[in-house]
């Protein structure tokens, strides 16, 4: 079973079935009143979070508090938390305040982390020729698992490398010789089952993973200076910019020996669109496609305390060098060639649960979910529990439903049934005489 990076609060949902009318895989049902995922189809978008107002559907997170009562707290941070506050701008300040509250930050790792793939992306899109383009971004986990899901057969445009986060701390572990538990601070649940729920390799580098939102929130109550404005120290900011839509592409196209031109989207509708534009081939002369499921990119995750436009914000007025010093680029050089930064296993389709496991009854399966289907009507409104009319029928032949399940298919049922009580009682035993 898959683990996801969303929880639900039972004692919390009411059942008003809100949340899986967003869900973009149909992963979501609400049966007996409460809801329930099916872990297989969720991508961890968190778009059920933002939907629920009860807030019954959580970020599956660890115990932050837990977590940081530790003498010492290794952390690996999305770009993301940085830009939360307004010390953003010299993270060697920020580093140093974070310190102050027991924090160990890999900073100088995941600057070079971010450089190292940003470069070996370079590398795959000069290697590929014409048809092999566009290449599409692993850095978003969500959009990894929306494709394996609903689009397999992009799964071939996967660029192979993996997630900066995850680099950062092999090269920490590499240069530094330690052991250590890390903890991911991450934007959203899909970044935290980035951490539980890898793709491309056995386990993650990292243990742990809590949401932006409570370490800052923490932070502040504690009276960590991380809010005071510093002046700019310069330094490799390059990595600021992945939080915001486009600023992966831009650190990409800085490092390639040719001009690129790609496509960078935000939000799944968004995500969902161009997806299928690439499925029925409009995007030729295309080389990289980047995607962020989350509004904005990864400041508008669920899991981010700071609101994304003000975050976005302060990105549009960072001082960015995007050229490396000779010291930087023989850096990333290195770690190159030692291909550190290579996925371990190849990206996969996800099969969806077969409908029987012997195929002759899969397809009798198969013909009676399209009867009960064409049955029902076809207005997804989402009474019975299921986000579509078509999830209700497979629901069916699963054996998890009825088609009664449906309002309108009981009160057909209902109609048939006064109908026949009706007509019963007007008739009367032959043994009775019926003229008086």
């Amino acid at each position: 079973m898959v683990t996801t990076g969303i929880k639900v609060q039972l004692s919390a949902c009411r059942g008003c079935a809100r949340c899986i009318k967003v869900c973009p895989t149909e992963a979501m049902r609400v049966l007996d009143g409460k809801v329930m995922i099916i872990p297989e189809l969720c991508v961890d978008c968190g778009e059920c979070i933002r939907k629920c107002e009860d807030r019954a559907i959580l970020i599956n997170e660890d115990n932050w508090r837990l977590l940081a009562s530790q003498d010492s707290t290794l952390i690996a941070a999305d770009p993301a938390f940085y830009v939360q506050t307004r010390g953003y701008s010299c993270p060697e300040v920020f580093s140093s305040r974070l310190k102050e509250a027991g924090l160990e930050d890999i900073t100088p790792w995941t600057s070079l982390a971010f450089d190292v793939t940003a470069y070996a992306i370079a590398k795959e899109i000069e290697k590929r020729g014409p048809e092999g383009l566009p290449l599409i971004s692993t850095y978003c986990p969500s959009v990894i698992r929306l494709i394996q899901i609903n689009y397999p057969e992009l799964v071939g445009r996967f660029v192979l490398v993996d997630s900066p986060l995850e680099t950062a701390v092999s090269l920490w572990r590499e240069d530094t010789g330690r052991g250590d538990d890390v903890t991911l601070i991450a934007p959203c649940p899909a970044k935290v089952a980035l951490v539980r729920s890898p793709e491309g390799r056995p386990k993650s580098s990292m243990k742990y993973a809590v949401s932006i939102q409570n370490v800052v929130r923490d932070l502040l109550a504690g009276g960590v200076e991380v809010d005071q404005p510093v002046e700019p120290c310069g330094g490799d900011l390059r990595y600021l910019l992945w939080s915001l839509r486009g600023g992966e592409s831009k650190h990409v196209s800085a490092f390639c020996n040719r001009p690129i031109r790609t496509i960078s989207v935000a939000g799944l509708r968004n995500t969902m669109d161009l997806l299928r534009e690439l499925e029925l081939g409009r995007l030729e002369g295309v080389d990289y496609i980047e995607c962020r499921a989350c509004d904005l990119g990864c400041i508008g995750g669920v899991g981010n305390l700071e609101s994304r436009f003000l975050t976005h914000l302060r990105l549009d007025h960072i001082d960015v060098e995007w050229t490396m010093t000779d010291q930087e680029s023989e850096a990333v050089n290195r770690w190159y060639e030692s291909e550190i930064w290579k996925l371990s296993a190849p990206l996969k389709a996800r099969q969806r649960l077969p409908l029987d496991q012997d195929l002759g009854q899969a397809m009798v399966r198969l013909r009676e979910m399209n009867q009960i289907y064409a049955e029902l009507p076809h207005i997804d409104c989402g009474s019975c529990g299921r986000p579509s009319c078509k999830a209700l029928a497979e629901d069916v032949v699963r054996g998890n439903g009825e088609a009664t399940d449906c309002i309108f298919k009981l009160r057909e049922r209902i109609y048939e049934l006064a109908r026949e009580v009706a007509e019963l009682s007007s008739r009367s035993p032959h043994a009775f005489n019926r003229k008086r």
